[in-house]
């Protein structure tokens, strides 16, 4: 390899290649140097010596070429370090920049997913709002009809029972049904006239066959107060009855 070829060489060389070749540049001019003295100058005579000089400037100029190679050489590594770096910093701004990229893309996702969200919130909270609203409305509407009961032994009972839960008075309909068929087999008119509440000018009247003072004490509040009307009768009867055995339901014989 002559000394010439290596700083074109070194375009394809790494850091650590570059380094050697720039030492093997220096020994090579260094080899160049001492070849351009002629190998038997110390045998040479007496007479001989003057032919020396323009061997000796002969060498002073194979070094100075030597040295201008060198100088070349040193040049080409100061320029490869200068490409190294250039490169690297290239890199990393080439790095900074997709690291950069790659974090605003996060942060945009990461708005809009937000943004998303509050839209599904609002969109949720509007529904629950509707949702409300209507059952409002519906319970507003319940509330305001009044329930209407058949005109017969099994609305009496059912109105009955209802005014008896928002009282708090015990009773089911099998209990109030079974008396009912028991005391008067479902006439709101009966009367016993033969008994000794009779005899004592107070006699049972009604569905549950319940006597005037009996009536008057237990009447409940919100009913017509005649022992006659059906819901009347059986309220006050089954108030009676949960007062004296804990419920229509445990009464099974005359009470």
């Amino acid at each position: 390899m002559s000394v010439s070829s290596i700083p074109g060489r070194l375009r394809n060389l790494n850091k650590t290649q570059k380094l050697s070749a720039a030492g093997i540049s220096a020994v090579a001019a260094a080899a160049l140097s001492l070849s351009l003295v002629p190998g038997n100058a110390e045998a040479e005579t007496e007479p001989q010596a003057l032919s020396a000089a323009p061997v000796v400037f002969a060498s002073a100029a194979g070094a100075s070429q030597a040295k201008t190679i060198q100088a070349s050489i040193v040049e080409q590594h100061s320029t490869a370090e200068q490409l190294i770096k250039a490169a690297d910093t290239a890199r990393a701004k080439k790095a900074a920049a997709v690291k950069e990229k790659v974090e605003a893309v996060a942060k945009a996702n990461a708005k809009k997913a937000e943004a998303k969200a509050k839209v599904k919130a609002a969109a949720k909270w509007k529904a629950k709002k509707a949702a409300d609203k209507r059952n409002t409305q519906a319970a507003s509407r319940s509330e305001s009809r009044s329930p209407v009961y058949a005109n017969n032994l099994d609305g009496w009972i059912k109105e009955s029972l209802a005014i008896m839960k928002a009282k708090g008075i015990p009773g089911t309909y099998d209990g109030l049904h079974r008396n009912i068929i028991r005391e008067s087999s479902g006439n709101p008119n009966a009367i016993n006239d033969w008994d000794v509440n009779a005899q004592n000018g107070v006699p049972s009247i009604g569905l549950l066959q319940i006597i005037k003072p009996t009536f008057d004490y237990y009447h409940v509040s919100g009913t017509p107060h005649t022992q006659y009307d059906p819901v009347a009768n059986l309220t006050a009867a089954a108030n009676y009855a949960a007062d004296k055995y804990g419920s229509i339901d445990n009464v099974n014989s005359a009470y």
